[in-house]
């Protein structure tokens, strides 16, 4: 569609259009993860769109476009969880460890379990040569952690240092282990447990090289009686 026919387009044609785009993803995106990239055909999305292939075309101009611009849908549901998370867990005067295990905890058991997780990870390792999103896009989520651990070393809750590093060493030493070992299948007792374990033992690995004040380990934090039970 050329520009000139889309600048006068009526309130209810770009309606419409913009319904056809949803239908044209939603139904690339079933095939995609159904038959994979290679298989799947741009006839076979068109027909379950319920679209011409020429409408396709127009909208997309490929198989390949259609395929990033679903991958950057999924990507971008994701990081909107994960901003949720950061806005409502990393709040300004909370216990920054109480804090910090719960983001990583629900970034854990929320975002990693979550249909758009699971289709952006299936879509992105299915190709050798994959279509890669813009660098500022797949470095989205590490970059508001970033900022939010600028906001909480201007409070004085956490050392002073590079920020982009510490919320790398951060994700390192909850998110990214946590995801290693996480059973999104069974949602078993024990994969919780142990989620919980590597998450607890890297917020204390973290406040200890980042903390502006000596950290005391999760489990240091429970009695004050002496060795005889006094």
């Amino acid at each position: 569609m050329s520009r000139a026919i889309a600048a006068v387009q009526t309130p209810g044609r770009r309606l419409r259009s913009e319904g056809k785009k949803t239908a044209i993803l939603a139904a690339a995106e079933a095939l995609f993860l159904a038959e994979g990239y290679e298989r799947a055909s741009v006839d076979a999305i068109a027909s379950r769109a319920q679209v011409s292939k020429r409408t396709l075309y127009d909208h997309f101009g490929g198989k390949e476009t259609i395929f990033l611009r679903v991958i950057e849908q999924a990507h971008n549901a994701v990081t909107s969880t994960i901003r949720l998370a950061i806005d409502e867990e990393l709040t300004p005067g909370r216990d920054l460890r109480e804090a910090l295990t719960a983001f990583a905890h629900r970034v854990v058991t929320r975002t990693f379990p979550s249909s758009d997780y699971v289709t952006y990870r299936r879509l992105t390792s299915q190709r050798w040569v994959t279509p890669q999103l813009a660098e500022a896009t797949r470095d989205r989520p590490e970059r508001m952690l970033e900022e939010r651990l600028t906001a909480l070393m201007a409070a004085d809750e956490i050392r002073d240092t590079e920020p982009g590093l510490a919320a790398r060493h951060f994700t390192a030493l909850t998110v990214s282990l946590a995801l290693e070992t996480l059973d999104t299948r069974t949602g078993s007792d024990a994969s919780e447990s142990e989620t919980q374990v590597i998450i607890a033992a890297g917020v204390d690995a973290f406040l200890r090289a980042y903390g502006s004040s000596p950290q005391a380990p999760t489990g240091a934090r429970t009695s004050c009686a002496s060795p005889d039970g006094k």
